[in-house]
């Protein structure tokens, strides 16, 4: 390992990120800095970051999966899927008609995503199906992104330490996958999607947006997962969110979201923000 990336420590990236979190600042990206980060140490600070969130008193509810939006690798500069922690404190229903305050995050965005529940524990090597048999239900919600670094400026392993650029989580009705599950597996690849803002239609998107498949991105994390020292691999229980139906778009106080889709068994979600 080069000296410089030893000096700069994952310990101290970490305490970066957090702190640039707690207090809402952005800072400069570890990749500007004399000692950058590499990809395997971000994953490092992720595992920190983790026992720090715990340490506070939050619960680990699932990840977050960023980046398997094609459409977005070229604008940021990140080529292939990131991940990041979701916590019972950023994660929340669109049932409960709460919304998300703009000035809590840093230069949000917000993403159209489909979110999973798992049932049982994926494995490496499954296809498509496979993984399906693994997902309890499917969801339509949003996930508002944000950019410790300014101007969104930044490579994979500095997205990677940020949490994956995860803000916060809102999960739509839950439909269970088990008796429609044929189904699911070709929806979930050819559905259209209208992202509205305010009533007006700002983006298109659907599943084949998502590396041609919601259950592609999820097969992408396992395999991470899989490869990854520091950090576990999914569990039951955990709630995968897997990435933008459609190009990120920048959110401000007193906007109504929408996210209306075509050609799967799912409600428009709806999220309000203040």
């Amino acid at each position: 390992m080069p000296a410089a990336i030893q000096t700069v420590g994952v310990e101290a990236v970490a305490d970066d990120v957090l702190e640039a979190l707690a207090n809402r600042r952005q800072i400069a990206p570890f990749s500007a800095r004399p000692a950058s980060l590499t990809l395997d140490q971000a994953y490092r600070v992720t595992s920190l970051l983790r026992t720090a969130f715990e340490a506070r008193g939050d619960t680990i509810t699932g990840r977050k999966i960023g980046f398997t939006n094609p459409d977005l690798w070229e604008r940021y500069g990140v080529f292939a899927p990131i991940w990041g922690w979701v916590t019972d404190r950023t994660m929340g229903a669109l049932a409960d008609g709460k919304a998300v305050v703009a000035e809590e995050f840093l230069e949000p965005l917000i993403e159209p995503e489909i979110i999973f529940g798992l049932r049982a524990q994926p494995q490496p090597g499954m296809d498509h199906a496979a993984l399906l048999g693994c997902i309890e239900w499917v969801s339509l919600g949003f996930e508002i992104v944000q950019s410790i670094y300014p101007g969104w400026k930044f490579t994979a392993s500095d997205t990677v330490a940020a949490n994956g650029l995860h803000g916060a989580l809102r999960v739509g009705p839950r439909h269970a996958v088990a008796p429609r599950r044929a189904q699911w597996l070709r929806e979930l690849s050819t559905f259209e999607l209208e992202l509205s803002c305010d009533g007006r239609s700002v983006q298109r998107g659907g599943g084949d947006r998502v590396l041609g498949s919601p259950l592609e991105a999820l097969r992408r994390l396992v395999e991470l997962l899989a490869a990854d020292p520091c950090n576990p691999t999914l569990d039951p229980g955990e709630v995968v969110s897997t990435g933008t139906l459609a190009v990120a778009m920048p959110v401000g106080a007193g906007e109504t979201w929408t996210a209306t889709v075509s050609g799967i068994a799912l409600p428009e979600a709806t999220l309000r923000v203040e």
